[in-house]
């Protein structure tokens, strides 16, 4: 018999055989100070292309005055318990009340943690005689949902339908069969490629085959639609997604999340969410700055409508220089070059070191071989100033690249940083 860890000793795994030469930098990097459009890195300030806080509202007066007083009023260990038992108050049922109005639904309910939340709700939704159909770029919180699932399960191939009315087929005769039901699961945008699932396409589906749909918005919600109620809004079918998840990580700037449905549908997930019902309750500090938060998302387009005027601009900008920039159709901004894991990391620290530029890299396995993928997240505090800098620096590097430097450079890589 093996020692339990022998795997550990010989396979790091596909990103942590990179530990020793990218961690601290590449990976888990420190970023300093106050979140906002230029923050500091390694002693040096950069600009931050890597902060999901999309609306701008990490450190506006307003929230921060606001977030400030909720911690004084409550401290952070209110209320204590699980909402089943002692942690449930006023405030909860008003932020879900709040919520389902905005996304138009009968109902919410609220999740600790987005991550954990959507895991957990896919797990209540299906028992082993159903049948789940999800995009197989679907996000990791997804993919570890669908692996609690006892019963069957398909990807289809990202955002195609002939392939995803292929596995309806195929998950109508099993669910016949079994007697279950189907379930899909589709993303609003999904992360890495800014892509809006289709959800408009998806939903027509329904007049030919029984299935609910599922949909994790995190990055929709807030950016996309005329309220900034998500992709939903924004493709005009949000009164056909039978349960519809967002975060509050992204455009509400803070931790949290919920799903919203049908009346019943929120009361049997309630008493099921395993993840909810025995997990602390979200804290009153996080429950006041969402309402806040929410308020501000309602009341104030015009934080939407600057993060749109500078993602515009980030994205014609990299299209008229000849970028790829892929299909995104939301403020996600993809950037692809062509390149060894080696040359991203030489690409990468020129692009920090000397140009002052901070986004995030994706590799292998992410992405595949041979490409690397550049992801901006353009916000509500960049400034024009920021997007031509980055535009120029872009630039640059793309020479570098195509003429081979960082093809010399990357053998040094490994070593600089071990």
């Amino acid at each position: 018999m093996k020692d339990l860890f022998d795997k550990i000793y010989k396979d790091k795994g596909p990103l942590g055989k990179w530990a020793s030469v990218a961690e601290g930098y590449f990976v888990f990097p420190k970023l300093e100070g106050p979140i906002a459009n230029r923050m500091g890195f390694h002693g040096r300030e950069v600009i931050t292309w890597s902060v999901n806080d999309y609306l701008g509202l990490a450190n506006h007066p307003e929230v921060r005055k606001v977030d400030a007083q909720a911690a004084a009023d409550y401290g952070s260990a209110y209320p204590m318990g699980a909402r089943m038992m002692s942690g449930h108050t006023d405030l909860h049922e008003q932020l879900q009340n709040e919520l389902a109005e905005f996304v138009n639904k009968e109902a919410a309910y609220l999740l600790n943690f987005g991550y954990q939340g959507c895991m957990s709700t896919i797990d209540a939704l299906v028992s082993k005689d159903d049948v789940i159909v999800y995009d197989v770029d679907a996000h990791a919180c997804i993919i570890d949902g669908v692996r609690l699932h006892q019963g069957k399960r398909f990807t289809y191939k990202h955002n195609d339908l002939e392939s995803i009315e292929k596995n309806l087929q195929r998950a109508t005769k099993i669910a016949s069969e079994t007697g279950g039901g189907i379930l899909v699961i589709s993303e609003g945008v999904f992360g890495m490629r800014g892509e809006q699932g289709k959800l408009k396409e998806i939903v027509a589906l329904k007049e030919k085959y029984n299935f609910r749909l599922f949909v994790d918005d995190a990055h929709g919600f807030g950016t996309l639609g005329k309220t900034g109620a998500g992709a939903g809004e924004e493709q005009g079918v949000q009164d056909q997604i039978d349960v519809y998840f967002a975060t509050f990580a992204k455009s509400l700037a803070s931790t949290g999340a919920f799903i919203a449905a049908d009346q019943e549908i929120i009361d049997y997930l309630k008493y099921n969410l395993r993840s909810q019902m025995f997990a602390k309750s979200l804290q009153m500090q996080l429950v006041v700055g969402a309402l806040k938060r929410l308020d501000m998302l309602r009341t104030m387009p015009e934080l939407k409508d600057k993060l749109w005027e500078n993602v515009n601009a980030l994205q014609s900008g990299l299209k008229a220089r000849g970028f790829d920039i892929g299909t995104t159709q939301s403020c996600v901004t993809p950037v692809y070059l062509k390149g060894s894991i080696p040359e991203a990391m030489a690409l990468v620290k020129d692009l920090r070191e000397n140009y002052g530029i901070f986004c995030s890299i994706v590799v292998y396995p992410v992405i595949p071989k041979g490409l690397i993928l550049l992801r901006l997240i353009p916000t509500a505090t960049h400034t024009m100033q920021d997007i031509e800098e980055t535009l120029d620096a872009f630039d640059a590097i793309r020479t570098r690249l195509d003429s081979g430097v960082y093809k010399r450079l990357s053998a040094a890589v490994a070593e600089a940083f071990a």
